[in-house]
Protein backbone atom coordinates (compact mmCIF):
# COMPACT_ATOMS: atom_id res chain seq x y z
CA UNK A 1 0.00 0.00 0.00
CA UNK A 2 1.12 3.28 -0.69
CA UNK A 3 3.04 5.72 1.93
CA UNK A 4 0.96 8.46 0.76
CA UNK A 5 -2.43 6.17 2.09
CA UNK A 6 -4.26 8.38 4.96
CA UNK A 7 -6.53 5.67 6.81
CA UNK A 8 -9.73 7.42 7.34
CA UNK A 9 -10.83 5.10 9.64
CA UNK A 10 -8.28 5.65 12.67
CA UNK A 11 -9.66 7.68 15.05
CA UNK A 12 -7.92 10.39 14.61
CA UNK A 13 -8.61 10.73 11.10
CA UNK A 14 -12.09 10.20 12.30
CA UNK A 15 -12.12 13.28 14.21
CA UNK A 16 -10.57 15.26 11.47
CA UNK A 17 -13.35 14.59 9.45
CA UNK A 18 -16.22 14.52 11.43
CA UNK A 19 -14.68 18.46 12.84
CA UNK A 20 -14.62 18.90 8.58
CA UNK A 21 -18.02 17.82 7.85
CA UNK A 22 -20.19 17.33 11.17
CA UNK A 23 -22.60 14.30 12.24
CA UNK A 24 -23.80 11.92 11.63
CA UNK A 25 -21.43 11.06 8.41
CA UNK A 26 -20.43 7.84 6.46
CA UNK A 27 -16.63 7.60 5.69
CA UNK A 28 -16.39 5.39 2.32
CA UNK A 29 -12.76 4.83 2.02
CA UNK A 30 -11.94 4.08 -1.72
CA UNK A 31 -8.42 2.16 -1.07
CA UNK A 32 -10.93 -0.29 0.79
CA UNK A 33 -13.12 -0.87 -2.27
CA UNK A 34 -10.42 -1.31 -4.49
CA UNK A 35 -8.81 -3.96 -1.97
CA UNK A 36 -12.06 -5.86 -1.77
CA UNK A 37 -12.20 -6.00 -5.61
CA UNK A 38 -8.78 -7.06 -6.18
CA UNK A 39 -9.31 -10.10 -3.63
CA UNK A 40 -12.31 -11.18 -5.01
CA UNK A 41 -10.72 -11.28 -8.32
CA UNK A 42 -7.71 -13.12 -6.94
CA UNK A 43 -10.26 -15.51 -5.53
CA UNK A 44 -12.04 -16.33 -8.87
CA UNK A 45 -9.86 -15.62 -11.25
CA UNK A 46 -11.43 -14.98 -14.85
CA UNK A 47 -14.46 -14.25 -13.64
CA UNK A 48 -15.76 -10.52 -14.72
CA UNK A 49 -16.93 -8.49 -11.54
CA UNK A 50 -19.84 -6.59 -11.70
CA UNK A 51 -20.19 -4.31 -8.83
CA UNK A 52 -24.14 -4.50 -7.75
CA UNK A 53 -25.19 -0.84 -7.23
CA UNK A 54 -28.07 -1.96 -4.75
CA UNK A 55 -25.66 -1.62 -1.19
CA UNK A 56 -23.92 1.03 -1.87
CA UNK A 57 -24.66 3.22 -5.15
CA UNK A 58 -22.09 6.13 -3.96
CA UNK A 59 -20.78 7.88 -6.91
CA UNK A 60 -17.46 7.64 -5.46
CA UNK A 61 -17.84 3.87 -5.29
CA UNK A 62 -19.02 3.52 -9.00
CA UNK A 63 -15.73 5.44 -10.21
CA UNK A 64 -13.55 3.71 -8.47
CA UNK A 65 -14.57 0.16 -9.71
CA UNK A 66 -14.65 1.19 -13.26
CA UNK A 67 -10.92 2.84 -12.74
CA UNK A 68 -10.48 -0.58 -12.03
CA UNK A 69 -11.77 -2.08 -14.68
CA UNK A 70 -14.28 -3.41 -13.02
CA UNK A 71 -18.16 -3.68 -14.10
CA UNK A 72 -20.96 -2.94 -12.82
CA UNK A 73 -24.66 -4.97 -12.18
CA UNK A 74 -27.42 -2.54 -12.39
CA UNK A 75 -31.39 -2.63 -11.12
CA UNK A 76 -33.17 -0.29 -11.21
CA UNK A 77 -33.77 2.97 -13.82
CA UNK A 78 -32.13 5.42 -11.68
CA UNK A 79 -29.07 2.95 -11.27
CA UNK A 80 -28.66 2.94 -14.75
CA UNK A 81 -29.24 6.99 -14.87
CA UNK A 82 -26.26 7.17 -12.26
CA UNK A 83 -23.39 5.28 -14.08
CA UNK A 84 -24.99 7.44 -17.45
CA UNK A 85 -24.28 10.79 -15.22
CA UNK A 86 -20.77 9.42 -14.58
CA UNK A 87 -19.80 8.32 -17.99
CA UNK A 88 -19.52 4.46 -17.60
CA UNK A 89 -19.70 2.67 -20.71
CA UNK A 90 -22.10 0.76 -21.28
CA UNK A 91 -21.15 -2.31 -22.32
CA UNK A 92 -19.81 -3.12 -19.01
CA UNK A 93 -23.04 -3.04 -17.76
CA UNK A 94 -25.98 -5.50 -16.96
CA UNK A 95 -29.19 -4.95 -15.97
CA UNK A 96 -30.34 -7.71 -13.79
CA UNK A 97 -34.06 -7.13 -12.07
CA UNK A 98 -35.91 -10.26 -13.25
CA UNK A 99 -39.10 -8.03 -13.06
CA UNK A 100 -39.14 -4.70 -15.36
CA UNK A 101 -41.31 -2.13 -16.49
CA UNK A 102 -41.56 -1.52 -19.74
CA UNK A 103 -40.04 1.97 -19.32
CA UNK A 104 -37.08 0.36 -17.35
CA UNK A 105 -36.49 -1.97 -20.50
CA UNK A 106 -36.96 0.97 -22.89
CA UNK A 107 -34.60 3.29 -20.54
CA UNK A 108 -31.76 0.69 -20.06
CA UNK A 109 -31.80 0.08 -23.84
CA UNK A 110 -31.50 3.83 -25.27
CA UNK A 111 -28.65 4.32 -22.06
CA UNK A 112 -27.07 1.25 -24.58
CA UNK A 113 -27.40 -1.50 -21.45
CA UNK A 114 -28.81 -4.43 -23.14
CA UNK A 115 -28.08 -7.45 -21.47
CA UNK A 116 -31.10 -7.99 -19.16
CA UNK A 117 -32.70 -10.67 -16.83
CA UNK A 118 -35.44 -12.51 -16.78
CA UNK A 119 -36.96 -15.06 -14.93
CA UNK A 120 -40.42 -16.20 -16.07
CA UNK A 121 -42.88 -16.19 -19.61
CA UNK A 122 -45.03 -12.91 -18.58
CA UNK A 123 -41.12 -11.21 -18.59
CA UNK A 124 -39.86 -12.64 -21.28
CA UNK A 125 -42.38 -11.34 -23.87
CA UNK A 126 -42.36 -7.79 -22.62
CA UNK A 127 -38.71 -8.35 -25.09
CA UNK A 128 -40.70 -9.38 -28.20
CA UNK A 129 -41.11 -5.70 -29.11
CA UNK A 130 -37.22 -5.07 -28.89
CA UNK A 131 -35.84 -8.14 -29.15
CA UNK A 132 -33.55 -7.07 -31.92
CA UNK A 133 -32.11 -4.91 -28.95
CA UNK A 134 -32.66 -6.82 -25.77
CA UNK A 135 -30.65 -10.08 -25.08
CA UNK A 136 -31.52 -12.15 -21.82
CA UNK A 137 -29.98 -13.74 -18.97
CA UNK A 138 -32.94 -16.28 -17.57
CA UNK A 139 -32.89 -16.41 -13.83
CA UNK A 140 -32.42 -20.00 -12.37
CA UNK A 141 -33.89 -20.16 -8.53
CA UNK A 142 -31.80 -22.41 -6.05
CA UNK A 143 -33.20 -22.03 -2.69
CA UNK A 144 -31.00 -21.29 0.36
CA UNK A 145 -32.22 -21.59 3.24
CA UNK A 146 -29.42 -21.25 4.82
CA UNK A 147 -28.43 -17.63 3.73
CA UNK A 148 -29.00 -14.71 5.63
CA UNK A 149 -31.35 -12.97 2.13
CA UNK A 150 -32.62 -15.68 0.41
CA UNK A 151 -32.71 -14.12 -2.61
CA UNK A 152 -34.38 -17.05 -4.86
CA UNK A 153 -37.29 -17.20 -2.94
CA UNK A 154 -38.58 -14.18 -4.04
CA UNK A 155 -36.94 -14.47 -8.27
CA UNK A 156 -35.87 -17.33 -10.45
CA UNK A 157 -37.53 -20.22 -12.42
CA UNK A 158 -37.56 -23.77 -11.13
CA UNK A 159 -34.28 -25.68 -12.96
CA UNK A 160 -37.12 -27.66 -14.75
CA UNK A 161 -38.40 -25.36 -16.63
CA UNK A 162 -35.73 -23.00 -17.58
CA UNK A 163 -35.50 -25.03 -21.21
CA UNK A 164 -39.10 -24.00 -21.67
CA UNK A 165 -38.31 -20.50 -20.84
CA UNK A 166 -35.55 -20.59 -23.68
CA UNK A 167 -37.78 -22.03 -25.95
CA UNK A 168 -40.03 -19.81 -25.72
CA UNK A 169 -37.64 -16.93 -25.92
CA UNK A 170 -36.09 -18.87 -29.21
CA UNK A 171 -39.97 -19.00 -30.20
CA UNK A 172 -40.27 -15.11 -29.74
CA UNK A 173 -36.77 -14.15 -31.62
CA UNK A 174 -35.20 -12.69 -28.49
CA UNK A 175 -31.45 -13.93 -28.13
CA UNK A 176 -30.51 -15.67 -25.10
CA UNK A 177 -27.36 -15.31 -23.50
CA UNK A 178 -27.32 -17.95 -21.37
CA UNK A 179 -28.60 -18.47 -17.62
CA UNK A 180 -28.05 -16.50 -14.10
CA UNK A 181 -28.53 -17.33 -10.48
CA UNK A 182 -27.92 -15.72 -7.13
CA UNK A 183 -27.81 -17.98 -3.72
CA UNK A 184 -28.42 -15.22 -1.43
CA UNK A 185 -26.59 -12.99 0.61
CA UNK A 186 -24.20 -13.90 3.14
CA UNK A 187 -23.87 -17.32 2.19
CA UNK A 188 -22.82 -19.59 4.76
CA UNK A 189 -20.60 -21.54 2.33
CA UNK A 190 -20.10 -22.19 -1.17
CA UNK A 191 -21.98 -25.65 -1.67
CA UNK A 192 -25.18 -23.83 -2.54
CA UNK A 193 -23.28 -21.87 -5.25
CA UNK A 194 -21.23 -25.42 -6.46
CA UNK A 195 -25.25 -27.00 -6.97
CA UNK A 196 -26.19 -24.09 -9.07
CA UNK A 197 -22.98 -24.18 -11.45
CA UNK A 198 -23.43 -27.94 -11.90
CA UNK A 199 -27.19 -27.32 -12.66
CA UNK A 200 -26.29 -24.61 -15.00
CA UNK A 201 -24.29 -25.87 -17.12
CA UNK A 202 -26.19 -28.64 -18.14
CA UNK A 203 -28.70 -26.21 -18.99
CA UNK A 204 -26.61 -24.52 -21.12
CA UNK A 205 -25.07 -27.59 -23.14
CA UNK A 206 -29.11 -28.71 -23.39
CA UNK A 207 -29.75 -24.87 -24.72
CA UNK A 208 -27.05 -25.11 -26.90
CA UNK A 209 -27.51 -28.71 -28.82
CA UNK A 210 -30.85 -27.01 -29.29
CA UNK A 211 -29.65 -23.79 -30.71
CA UNK A 212 -32.05 -21.99 -27.99
CA UNK A 213 -29.45 -19.20 -28.42
CA UNK A 214 -25.75 -17.84 -28.16
CA UNK A 215 -25.93 -19.47 -24.55
CA UNK A 216 -22.36 -18.22 -23.94
CA UNK A 217 -22.67 -16.52 -20.39
CA UNK A 218 -22.87 -17.87 -16.40
CA UNK A 219 -23.92 -15.20 -14.22
CA UNK A 220 -23.24 -16.64 -10.29
CA UNK A 221 -24.73 -13.73 -8.82
CA UNK A 222 -23.35 -12.86 -4.98
CA UNK A 223 -23.66 -13.52 -1.47
CA UNK A 224 -20.01 -14.03 -0.87
CA UNK A 225 -19.55 -13.18 2.81
CA UNK A 226 -18.12 -10.54 4.81
CA UNK A 227 -17.09 -10.28 8.65
CA UNK A 228 -19.68 -8.01 10.56
CA UNK A 229 -19.56 -9.40 14.51
CA UNK A 230 -18.77 -13.10 13.43
CA UNK A 231 -16.11 -13.90 11.02
CA UNK A 232 -16.57 -16.00 8.15
CA UNK A 233 -14.03 -17.86 6.23
CA UNK A 234 -11.60 -15.95 3.71
CA UNK A 235 -12.87 -15.58 0.58
CA UNK A 236 -9.91 -17.44 -0.70
CA UNK A 237 -11.05 -20.83 0.89
CA UNK A 238 -14.59 -19.72 0.39
CA UNK A 239 -13.99 -19.82 -3.05
CA UNK A 240 -11.74 -22.55 -4.17
CA UNK A 241 -15.30 -25.05 -4.51
CA UNK A 242 -16.41 -22.63 -6.86
CA UNK A 243 -12.89 -22.50 -8.85
CA UNK A 244 -13.39 -26.07 -9.15
CA UNK A 245 -16.83 -26.28 -10.21
CA UNK A 246 -16.24 -23.21 -13.04
CA UNK A 247 -13.11 -24.91 -14.31
CA UNK A 248 -15.14 -27.52 -16.13
CA UNK A 249 -17.08 -25.44 -17.83
CA UNK A 250 -16.16 -24.82 -21.78
CA UNK A 251 -14.04 -22.11 -22.03
CA UNK A 252 -16.28 -20.46 -24.88
CA UNK A 253 -18.17 -19.98 -21.79
CA UNK A 254 -17.82 -16.19 -20.14
CA UNK A 255 -18.74 -16.25 -16.27
CA UNK A 256 -19.87 -12.70 -13.98
CA UNK A 257 -20.39 -12.49 -11.19
CA UNK A 258 -22.32 -9.34 -8.89
CA UNK A 259 -20.94 -8.80 -5.93
CA UNK A 260 -22.27 -6.09 -4.25
CA UNK A 261 -21.90 -6.29 0.12
CA UNK A 262 -18.03 -7.77 -0.47
CA UNK A 263 -16.97 -4.79 -1.96
CA UNK A 264 -19.02 -1.90 -0.28
CA UNK A 265 -19.44 -3.70 3.25
CA UNK A 266 -16.23 -3.42 4.80
CA UNK A 267 -15.20 0.15 2.51
CA UNK A 268 -17.22 2.29 4.66
CA UNK A 269 -17.52 3.18 8.58
CA UNK A 270 -20.67 5.19 10.28
CA UNK A 271 -20.26 7.76 12.66
CA UNK A 272 -22.41 9.29 15.23
CA UNK A 273 -22.47 11.75 18.29
CA UNK A 274 -23.82 11.27 21.77
CA UNK A 275 -26.62 14.04 21.86
CA UNK A 276 -27.91 13.50 24.89
CA UNK A 277 -27.87 10.23 28.07
CA UNK A 278 -29.80 9.27 30.91
CA UNK A 279 -29.64 6.51 33.15
CA UNK A 280 -32.85 4.63 33.34
CA UNK A 281 -33.35 1.61 35.38
CA UNK A 282 -29.81 0.95 36.27
CA UNK A 283 -28.16 1.33 33.02
CA UNK A 284 -27.17 4.43 30.96
CA UNK A 285 -28.97 5.20 28.09
CA UNK A 286 -26.77 7.25 25.08
CA UNK A 287 -28.69 8.99 22.08
CA UNK A 288 -26.94 9.08 19.20
CA UNK A 289 -27.57 11.80 15.78
CA UNK A 290 -27.96 8.70 14.37
CA UNK A 291 -30.34 5.02 14.32
CA UNK A 292 -32.46 2.58 12.76
CA UNK A 293 -33.70 4.82 10.65
CA UNK A 294 -31.00 5.86 9.31
CA UNK A 295 -27.37 4.29 8.49
CA UNK A 296 -28.75 1.55 11.51
CA UNK A 297 -31.25 0.64 8.79
CA UNK A 298 -29.72 -2.28 8.28
CA UNK A 299 -30.51 -3.42 11.46
CA UNK A 300 -34.02 -4.12 10.28
CA UNK A 301 -34.04 -4.42 6.65
CA UNK A 302 -30.55 -6.55 6.19
CA UNK A 303 -30.28 -8.60 9.63
CA UNK A 304 -27.14 -6.62 10.08
CA UNK A 305 -25.11 -6.74 13.21
CA UNK A 306 -22.10 -4.56 12.94
CA UNK A 307 -19.15 -4.43 15.02
CA UNK A 308 -19.55 -0.95 17.43
CA UNK A 309 -17.06 0.68 19.38
CA UNK A 310 -16.57 4.41 20.52
CA UNK A 311 -13.46 6.61 20.63
CA UNK A 312 -13.44 7.29 24.37
CA UNK A 313 -10.76 5.55 25.96
CA UNK A 314 -10.26 4.18 28.81
CA UNK A 315 -13.23 3.73 32.22
CA UNK A 316 -14.69 1.06 33.49
CA UNK A 317 -16.93 -0.50 30.78
CA UNK A 318 -20.30 -0.87 31.37
CA UNK A 319 -23.53 -2.48 30.34
CA UNK A 320 -25.36 0.52 28.11
CA UNK A 321 -27.81 1.08 25.41
CA UNK A 322 -27.03 2.82 22.20
CA UNK A 323 -30.33 4.58 21.14
CA UNK A 324 -31.05 6.21 17.88
CA UNK A 325 -32.47 10.12 17.34
CA UNK A 326 -36.07 9.72 16.96
CA UNK A 327 -39.27 9.66 19.16
CA UNK A 328 -40.37 6.00 17.92
CA UNK A 329 -39.45 3.05 20.93
CA UNK A 330 -38.08 0.78 18.44
CA UNK A 331 -35.00 3.03 17.23
CA UNK A 332 -32.36 0.98 19.99
CA UNK A 333 -29.14 0.47 18.43
CA UNK A 334 -27.71 -2.13 20.75
CA UNK A 335 -28.70 -3.02 24.42
CA UNK A 336 -26.21 -4.64 26.89
CA UNK A 337 -23.26 -2.75 24.93
CA UNK A 338 -20.50 -2.76 27.21
CA UNK A 339 -19.39 1.16 27.10
CA UNK A 340 -17.05 3.40 29.27
CA UNK A 341 -19.06 6.56 31.00
CA UNK A 342 -20.04 8.47 27.68
CA UNK A 343 -21.32 12.63 27.48
CA UNK A 344 -22.50 14.77 24.85
CA UNK A 345 -20.05 15.10 22.22
CA UNK A 346 -18.69 11.24 22.24
CA UNK A 347 -18.42 9.78 18.98
CA UNK A 348 -19.40 5.99 18.29
CA UNK A 349 -18.28 4.09 15.26
CA UNK A 350 -20.05 1.72 13.61
CA UNK A 351 -17.92 -0.60 11.24
CA UNK A 352 -18.55 -2.71 8.20
CA UNK A 353 -21.14 -0.38 7.41
CA UNK A 354 -21.14 0.47 3.80
CA UNK A 355 -23.68 -2.10 2.79
CA UNK A 356 -27.70 -1.44 3.02
CA UNK A 357 -26.97 1.30 5.87
CA UNK A 358 -26.68 4.87 3.75
CA UNK A 359 -28.60 3.33 0.87
CA UNK A 360 -31.85 2.70 3.12
CA UNK A 361 -31.78 5.15 5.89
CA UNK A 362 -34.05 7.56 5.66
CA UNK A 363 -35.14 11.58 6.97
CA UNK A 364 -37.90 10.37 9.47
CA UNK A 365 -38.50 12.39 12.36
CA UNK A 366 -36.74 15.10 9.98
CA UNK A 367 -32.99 13.78 11.14
CA UNK A 368 -31.00 13.90 8.25
CA UNK A 369 -29.30 11.02 6.85
CA UNK A 370 -26.03 11.51 7.53
CA UNK A 371 -23.46 13.34 5.32
CA UNK A 372 -21.43 10.61 2.94
CA UNK A 373 -17.22 11.52 2.59
CA UNK A 374 -15.16 9.57 0.15
CA UNK A 375 -11.68 9.45 0.74
CA UNK A 376 -9.14 8.09 -1.13
CA UNK A 377 -10.54 8.10 -4.66
CA UNK A 378 -7.83 8.27 -6.94
CA UNK A 379 -5.04 6.11 -6.43
CA UNK A 380 -2.34 8.81 -7.32
CA UNK A 381 -3.98 11.51 -5.17
CA UNK A 382 -4.65 9.15 -2.20
CA UNK A 383 -5.49 11.52 0.71
CA UNK A 384 -8.10 14.14 -1.04
CA UNK A 385 -11.32 14.06 0.44
CA UNK A 386 -15.11 14.38 -1.34
CA UNK A 387 -18.16 15.07 0.52
CA UNK A 388 -21.66 15.13 -0.65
Amino acid sequence: MSARYIDPFEPAQIRRLVERFGSPLMIIDCQRVRAQYRRLQRALPGVDLHYALKPLPHAAVVRTIAAAGGWLDLATTGEVQLVSRLGIDPARCIHSHPIKRDKDIRNALAAGVNLMVADNPDEVRKFRAVRGEAELLLRVSFRSPGAVSDLSRKFGCDPEHALDLARLAARLGIQVRGFSFHVGSQAPNALKHVEAVEACARLLAMARREKLGRCDILDIGGGFPIDYVKRVPDIGRFCAPIRAALGKLPKSVRVIAEPGRYIAGPAAICVATVMGRAERSGLWWYYLDDGVYGSYSGQLYDHGNYPIETLRQGGELKASVLAGPTCDSIDVIAENILLPKLKAGDLIVGRNMGAYTWATASEFNFFPKPTVVSVNEVPGDLGKVEGD
